[in-house]
């Protein structure tokens, strides 16, 4: 077959299986296999596939019509115009957690000494890892999850970011004494009675413990927020990516907890996706 030929074949089988954007996935499935990028597929369209790209090329199919996250079978993904090395005991970085980091380098913007960051259920290290990259900072990155810190490390060697890691739960990996100027997370947040529903990309190949957020979905921003004062230095903030649905509970515990200056910030797609607290000086 030509790589036209090859790609209707990939798109057919995608359709069947109920792949979401089966045709696109069905593309990048092929320059992955072949190795090229989309515009040599477009020079190549009639030209004849390597047997050996064809039968790399069936073997992604399979595995993405099982519905295993694309990034999964490619290995990698871009946030914040970064590559990211991505596997099943991580998070596939999404667009929408891209706010979440623009966010906070909008706020480190502002400060006349590099400030230090400290990151939450880190998971692959996007955000730390993108905060280190693109600010001048101080990262620390935290997930209870040893899988995916040695995973988040080999992001960081392969961004070359000076990010430092520590295993734990929240703020129990860090060292006595420790204080942030900022604290993001994108902590697991889904309802537990809701995984189910959830797409099987999600529900079947990402890790349940950063999916869970409780029977309410709230638990980590209680624990974020409750515990955030003995590691914030003065005037420091806190930043926490939310479910589109989330915002009024999450900023109520934030009041719950004394904080008066919080705000929402709306993701591309129009969705409230990072709530803001604010300690004031």
């Amino acid at each position: 077959m030509n790589y036209s030929s090859e790609l209707k074949y990939g798109t057919d089988m995608l359709e069947k299986a109920a792949v979401p954007d089966a045709a696109l996935d069905a593309r990048l499935l092929l320059e992955e296999a072949a190795a090229i990028d989309h515009s040599h597929f477009l020079m190549m369209k009639g030209e004849q596939v390597d047997p050996r790209v064809h039968e790399s090329y069936e073997e992604m199919l399979r595995q993405r019509a099982e519905r295993i996250p694309l990034q999964q079978i490619t290995g990698y993904t871009e946030f914040m115009g970064l590559r990211f090395l991505v596997n099943k005991d991580v998070l596939c970085p999404r667009q929408d957690t891209e706010t979440l980091s623009e966010c906070a380098l909008g706020y480190i913007e502002h400060f006349s000494e590099r400030p230090k960051v400290l990151d939450l259920c880190t998971g692959s290290g996007c955000i730390a890892i993108s905060i280190d990259k693109l600010s001048d900072s101080y990262v620390t990155a935290c997930d209870i999850s040893e899988a995916a810190l040695d995973l988040a490390r080999k992001n960081a060697a392969l961004n070359s970011a000076s990010v430092s890691f520590c295993q734990g739960d929240l703020f129990g990996a860090l060292p006595e004494g420790k204080a942030f100027d900022l604290i993001v997370s994108n902590p697991p947040y889904i309802r537990t009675g809701d995984i189910a529903g959830l797409m099987p990309e999600v529900k079947d190949h990402e890790p349940l413990n950063a999916l869970d957020g409780s029977s309410d979905g709230l638990l980590f921003y209680r624990r974020i927020i409750g515990d955030s004062r003995d590691f914030l230095c003065p005037g420091g903030a806190i930043m926490l990516e939310i479910g589109f649905d989330q915002a009024d509970q999450v900023e109520e515990i934030a009041r719950g907890h004394g904080f008066t200056d919080i705000r929402t910030i709306k993701d591309l797609a129009g969705n409230d996706r990072v709530v803001i607290i604010r300690t004031g000086i």
